[in-house]
């Protein structure tokens, strides 16, 4: 099963013990260190973190061995970790980067594999080029790393209090605690308990955590903070209302978030609440970053605060690339994915939750109230959806072959204004309130079509519009 290994937007992930087995993690990280020492110094150490999943912690172990074999010192994590925190490690350690051994929020019986660079964010396309190449090179019989006469050492660390000493500089916790917001905390059996939590209880706030402890079958359902995922949450956010409700994915990159209503703040939402608290609050300088499928809030708030807005293809490691080569207010995607000013162009959703307490701290205002007053700072109230259009693979081509030569004019009784092409095919119309992102699937005959829109009436007309054009293909 080893050709089925592919490199995604954040990595290779599959099906435990159908493709993702001791032998196929022993290949990959034997392609990663193939690019490792042509990059690095190798006295420079490869970290190694993991989460909550099942065999994350032997599979960590196994890579350990495979570098030592191959002449590369480690330092592993003394327990499982999320990935922002490895990333940190990654670059405060002065390393070779990092191998972090998760699947994020997918379904328990997966696990996977990514390599984070020395400089804290995702590993972007040329790299992962590279350790594709060298994977094929692997199944071919090459070798791409030589063996060394004399192995390499494992040390095991702790990530955590560097990484929370960190933390301690970007947010007020002082601020935080003086709101005495009361925080409810789900990690959802996964990498974040501890940390969110753990600081906020550091800094003398009251927050009651539930789920924390590792359960790698996440209690039977998702290791995802979307809203049907968070209902006991929500049922303690409402019965001990005013209260917030704050939760991370499997390796707690990704955030979401409850108002004191119980409602879910969509992640579209709370990146617009942060840049402008961000901006307002707290007087950060610089551009914002959004994927294609992201809010054009975004893009309002920065106008209205003067900032310039990078668009970028859907995946953080684009998000991060920017952030590296600029100062970036917050970079942010729909998925439930940002970072802020200063910190690692990572995902981070720790640093995500704290700082949507910090928000309220400032505002001394419920979130809900917050959200609203952004929305009317800009006087519209967008609304998003998105739709999976499944098709032959047969009509996907020939779908893809008309949005390229001749793309819809008008959708929905709005007339198309323009379109980019830098992630599937977005259309910006003429009201300047609405568009439409067609995004094909890279693995499967079908298309997620991303809307957003101003109006209920809008939207239905121009999802029965793009359906209409697909069928006729």
């Amino acid at each position: 099963m080893t050709n089925q290994i592919k490199f995604g937007t954040d990595g290779w992930r599959a099906i435990i013990a159908e493709e993702f087995t001791f032998s196929n993690v022993v290949l990959v990280t034997k392609a990663i260190a193939g690019y490792i020492k042509t990059k690095y110094d190798p006295s420079k150490p490869v970290i190694i973190g993991y989460d909550t999943r099942f065999l994350a912690d032997k599979f960590a172990q196994r890579a350990a061995e495979t570098l030592n074999d191959l002449g590369l010192n480690v330092k592993i994590t003394n327990i499982d970790a999320p990935t922002p925190v490895v990333a940190y490690a990654a670059k405060h350690l002065n390393s070779a980067g990092a191998l972090m051994l998760t699947a994020s929020h997918n379904p328990p019986e997966y696990c996977g594999i990514k390599y984070i660079p020395d400089y804290a964010g995702p590993a972007t396309t040329d790299i992962t080029d590279i350790i594709v190449k060298n994977v094929r090179k692997l199944q071919e019989g090459q070798t791409v790393v030589e063996s060394s006469s004399k192995k390499g050492t494992t040390e095991i660390f702790d990530p955590k209090p560097d990484y929370i000493k960190w933390v301690k500089t970007l947010i007020d916790f002082d601020k935080i605690k003086q709101s005495g917001v009361k925080v409810f905390y789900d990690p959802l059996y996964a990498s974040g308990r501890g940390y969110v939590d753990g600081l906020l209880e550091e800094a003398g706030c009251k927050v009651t955590t539930i789920k924390n402890w590792r359960d790698p079958l996440y209690g039977g359902a998702m290791p995802e903070p979307k809203e049907k995922y968070l209902t006991e949450l929500k049922k303690l956010v409402i019965e001990n209302s005013p209260a917030i409700g704050l939760s991370n994915d499997g390796d707690a990159d990704r955030f979401g978030v409850l108002d004191e209503k119980g409602n879910f703040v969509t992640p579209n939402d709370v990146i617009a609440v942060l840049f402008r608290h961000l901006i307002k609050n707290k007087g950060r300088k610089g551009s914002v970053v959004k994927t294609v499928a992201t809010s054009q809030l975004i893009d309002k708030i920065a106008e209205k605060y003067g900032v310039k807005v990078h668009e970028t293809a859907v995946g953080f490691k684009w998000i991060g690339q920017i952030m590296r080569d600029e100062e970036v207010i917050i970079g942010g995607e729909e998925s439930g994915g940002l970072s802020i000013w200063g910190h690692i162009p990572e995902k981070d959703g720790i640093v995500a939750d704290l700082s949507i307490l910090e928000v309220v701290a400032y505002e001394n205002k419920p979130l809900y109230q917050i959200v609203e007053d952004v929305k009317n700072e800009i006087g519209i109230h967008y609304i998003n959806h998105r739709i999976d259009l499944h098709v032959t693979e047969e009509v996907k081509e020939k779908t893809l072959k008309t949005f390229t030569q001749n793309p819809p004019k008008e959708v929905g009784g709005v007339k198309v204004k323009e379109m980019n092409t830098i992630d599937g095919f977005k259309f910006y119309f003429e009201d300047n309130n609405s568009w439409m992102l067609v995004r094909p699937s890279g693995t499967e005959p079908l298309f997620r079509i991303y809307f957003e829109t101003d109006t209920q009436d809008k939207l239905e007309r121009m999802i029965k519009d793009i359906e209409a054009f697909v069928s006729k293909i």
